[in-house]
């Protein structure tokens, strides 16, 4: 058996080194609408698999939750 059979064949743990949204550890408060949004990322990068979303999914889940631009 290969090294590389080893480690796959090898039960172990398996970590997700994602981080998770902890305003805890930031300097600064933020608002609820803050929160909702950076939530709401996390929540797509998740469900997308998707480390560093494009500025074009940033802008869906943005629409997602309700965001339309206005007159100006």
């Amino acid at each position: 058996m290969s090294p590389a059979e080893k480690r796959s064949a090898t039960p172990g743990r398996r970590t997700d080194k994602r981080r998770h949204i902890d305003p805890t550890t930031c300097e600064r408060d933020y608002t609820d609408e803050e929160l909702d949004f950076m939530r709401a990322i996390d929540d797509y990068k998740h469900r997308s698999r998707r480390l560093f979303p494009t500025w074009s999914e940033v802008l869906e889940v943005l629409k997602g939750m309700g965001y339309r631009r206005g007159a100006g």
